[in-house]
């Protein structure tokens, strides 16, 4: 699939501090109803995601992005409770998107989204200049921060979507020997899964099988069709899901270290890129003002909430 550009409506020249209007189209889909059911729970919070322009944040973006009056963030096109692409196969909602938007009024530019398959498609993007960054959340690792920056605004949690009743007994990583195990790829879910096939095999245990795909979706149809035992990724889009799936899926793991330790997620830029500070600061700014807390409440997400924004936070 060719990356599909989203682009948000351009700023007024005489209006920087007035609302985006955002018009979105977007890889990928969801269940039928599923963006409804999201709204619905999130309806009894308001967010007001127009913000002051800072001129002084504005003015650090690199001079090409205040030349073009556009920074280009790259996405995955589905990832809830983050990114949640509408029944339309068009518009998009969640966390992130409401993020963005704030982002826009703040550092007065207009953000072009762009999705493409898959977390090496969207590092080697922005390695090659055509993007800018995205907003993520992406996992950090020390091993990442080699090639690119992590500006860090969620904490996250990674765990199993297994059938109801958790046949397998799924209870952390420990018991995944034996077990066909669905994950992103790329994603730091799938590293160490594929290290505990060594383990598994180093002891002696039954395999394990990695079946990895290109989203969030397809990995939870595979657990739902019975082509995988269970889904190990991030616990907030895995909520979403099992909360979609009627019964017919459940949570395991939960609580359990699972073979991370405190685990930070954010947007990623070139490594050395001055970009990396400016949204920091943004971000930081709409910490401080309280947009951020309202915008991960609205989406159920006070559990992952950090109270300050970084760079490079992850030590492991």
């Amino acid at each position: 699939m060719k990356p599909v550009s989203r682009r948000r409506t351009p700023w007024p020249a005489a209006a920087l501090a007035l609302a985006l209007g955002v018009s979105l189209t977007a890889c990928g889909a969801n269940p039928p109803g599923a963006v409804d059911a999201v709204q619905r729970s999130a309806s009894g919070v308001r967010v007001d995601l127009r913000q002051p322009l800072d001129p002084a944040l504005h003015a650090r973006l690199p001079a090409r992005n205040r030349a073009s009056g556009t920074l280009v963030s790259v996405n995955n096109g589905s990832f809830p409770p983050y990114e949640i692409v509408g029944d339309d196969g068009r518009s998009l909602t969640g966390a992130t998107a409401d993020l963005g938007v704030a982002l826009g009024h703040v550092l007065g530019v207009r953000i072009k989204d762009v999705s493409a398959d898959g977390l090496p498609t969207q590092l080697t993007g922005i390695k090659a200049g055509r993007f800018d960054f995205a907003l993520g959340p992406i996992g950090d690792f020390k091993d990442r921060q080699g090639s690119d920056d992590f500006v860090d605004w969620v904490q996250e949690f990674v765990v199993f979507a297994v059938p109801k009743g958790n046949p397998d007994h799924l209870r952390s990583l420990a018991d995944t020997c034996g077990h066909r195990i669905a994950v992103m790829s790329g994603g730091s879910a799938e590293k160490v899964v594929k290290d505990q096939v060594r383990k598994c095999a180093a002891r002696g245990d039954r395999p394990l099988r990695v079946q990895s795909y290109k989203d969030q979706p397809s990995s939870v149809l595979a657990v739902r069709s019975g082509r995988a035992d269970a889904f190990f990724s991030s616990q907030s889009p895995l909520t979403y899901f099992v909360a979609q799936a009627k019964d017919q899926l459940q949570l395991a793991g939960v609580g359990e270290a699972n073979g991370f330790s405190t685990l930070y997620q954010g947007a990623v830029v070139g490594k050395g890129s001055p970009l990396g500070g400016v949204l920091r600061d943004a971000i930081q700014r709409l910490m401080d003002n309280g947009t951020y807390q309202k915008i991960m409440e609205k989406w159920g997400l006070k559990g992952n909430e950090i109270k300050k924004a970084g760079i490079n936070l992850a030590v492991s």
